[in-house]
């Protein structure tokens, strides 16, 4: 299940596009939290040093596609030792039942 999906679609000028590029390369270039204008409001993302990308173009029925897609994990809650002794705990039990079945 997702936990946030925003998908917006529009026409914009070339030149307009290229401010909204430039918006998005800017907070890029600044790290950490980004307000990106998305038209009707302001989503604010963290953006950390490194980050996943890919890059998609497809020409079908006369029309080419570009797609710039950028992605990265959000922070996990700080693990205790107690969490960890826990997990641990459980991968023992897993082990030993493994070891009794064969």
């Amino acid at each position: 299940m997702k936990d946030l999906e925003f998908e917006q679609k529009r026409t914009l000028s070339r030149s307009e596009a290229a401010d909204q590029l430039d918006a998005l390369a800017a907070a890029l270039r600044r790290g950490g939290r980004a307000e990106l204008d998305l038209g009707p409001g302001t989503l604010t993302v963290r953006i950390p040093d490194e980050l996943r990308t890919e890059i998609e173009v497809e020409l079908e029925d006369g029309e080419i596609d570009l797609e710039i897609e950028l992605s990265w994990r959000t922070e996990q809650p700080d693990r205790t030792a107690e969490d960890e002794a826990d997990e641990a705990d459980e991968a023992d039990e897993a082990d030993e039942a493994d070891e009794a079945d064969d």
